[in-house]
């Protein structure tokens, strides 16, 4: 589908324009607004009543006699995703590790790079040794709204990749990889979920969390992990496929019919907070924290066809700030998973909406103010930072006015 861009050029930077991407066959009509929340509604996918249903699935905790672990992190999806409401963000990270061969190529630790925090028995313990050297943690990552991302076209999110290096003068430049479907065997799609982009689809996050978080094999993901690369087969007494009732399903049901995240409107009207705005966009904070994104119109097909944009979904404005795409900002954790060596040092640009709702920053959730963060990004985002630190203290005031907004 070919795309219509229009671009808003700021005043602060000449260089610096901004992307609104939006379909053609969206631009002839008007664009809806896509629901926002934090009170717990349907975006209209789904009724109130099966909403909150798919709700409590995506809440219940998994027991050792469902086929929890053996070796796991969390008992439901919830438990990682939950503040303000159930699908938000938490506190809880996970841990990966791998170290570098000779060549200087990224090798997993053994079963994964994902290393297990919990197991159902002592024995089955993962514990990091001193050859795994390349570490880091992950913040759990907030899933409302995500129906309205999965529902952004592939080629808009290349739109976006292409035009960066001319808003930037060369120096952004967002990478895009295509990650295997896997309820759509042979098909790929531009990723856009996980800290590097590893997902493109939510059945396909769903069956990922339930199998590596969970410890619940499915049936697009049938076999166990291991312990360290250990067989985990004496410990586990469910057989496989242990997701019997196939809540993958139902998690991404309600992963799609979740509200996006709602900003704080009063705060956003204060001339503090929009003076922010301006800021944001006037030194190049926008390239990659996009703010305004239309998804792709109801009846469009992704996925391989597993998924068709329904009406709720279909040509939504959305406000993720993030345009979803790979970068190397100066914080890589050096690890490798569905994009190759180029990624090793690049994470997705995280989405700002809902930003209001942490306390802890960046991928691995180690810095607690916002000044500390914008000021840890280096890379393509260093001339960015430049600017930023020529802001006036009044300046920067209102710049995190404006993020605490979000």
């Amino acid at each position: 589908m070919r795309l219509l861009k229009v671009f808003v050029a700021v005043m602060f930077v000449p260089l610096l324009v901004l992307p609104l991407v939006v379909s053609r066959s969206a631009s002839s009509q008007t664009i809806a607004q896509a629901p926002t929340g934090f009170d717990g509604k349907t975006n209209g996918l789904t009724d109130q009543a099966a909403f909150d249903a798919d709700r409590k699935a995506f809440e219940e905790r998994d027991e050792i006699a469902d086929g929890l672990g053996p070796v796991y992190n969390a008992q439901s999806c919830s438990e990682c995703h939950q503040s303000p409401i159930t699908g938000g963000i938490s506190q809880v990270t996970v841990l990966r590790a791998g170290h570098r061969d000779r060549a200087g190529n990224f090798v997993e630790a053994p079963g994964g790079s994902l290393v297990h925090d919990r197991a159902i028995d002592a024995r089955l313990q993962e514990v990091v040794t001193p050859e795994e050297d390349i570490r880091s943690f992950r913040t759990s990552l907030n899933v409302l709204g995500d129906g309205f991302v999965e529902a952004i076209d592939d080629n808009t999110l290349v739109d976006i990749a292409r035009n960066q290096p001319r808003q930037s003068g060369g120096l952004i430049n967002g990478q895009v990889i295509r990650v295997p479907v896997l309820e759509a065997p042979g098909i790929t799609r531009v990723g856009r979920f996980g800290w590097k982009n590893q997902h493109a689809s939510l059945m396909s996050f769903s069956a990922d969390a339930y199998l590596n978080e969970i410890g619940i094999t499915s049936f697009l993901l049938p076999q166990e992990n291991t312990s360290w690369g250990r067989s985990v087969a004496n410990f586990d007494s469910v057989p496989d496929v242990e997701d019997t009732d196939n809540d993958i399903e139902i998690f991404t049901r309600f992963m799609r019919a979740t509200q996006a995240p709602s900003r704080d409107e009063m705060l956003a009207a204060t001339p503090e907070a929009r003076a922010g705005a301006q800021i944001f966009n006037q030194i190049g904070c926008a390239i990659c924290h996009v703010p305004n994104i239309v998804t792709a119109p109801a009846g469009t097909s992704f996925n391989g066809g597993a998924f068709i944009v329904p009406p709720a979904l279909g040509s939504k404005m959305i406000h993720p700030y993030s345009d979803f795409l790979l970068h190397d900002v100066g914080t890589g954790d050096g690890i490798v998973q569905n994009g190759g060596p180029s990624t090793a040092n690049k994470l997705r640009t995280p989405p700002l909406w809902g930003l209001r709702t942490r306390n802890r920053f960046m991928h691995d959730g180690l810095l607690l103010t916002y000044d500390e963060a914008i000021r840890r990004h280096r890379g393509e985002a260093g001339q960015v930072i430049q600017r930023f630190n020529q802001l006036t203290e009044p300046q920067r005031g209102q710049l995190i006015r404006f993020l605490r907004s979000l």
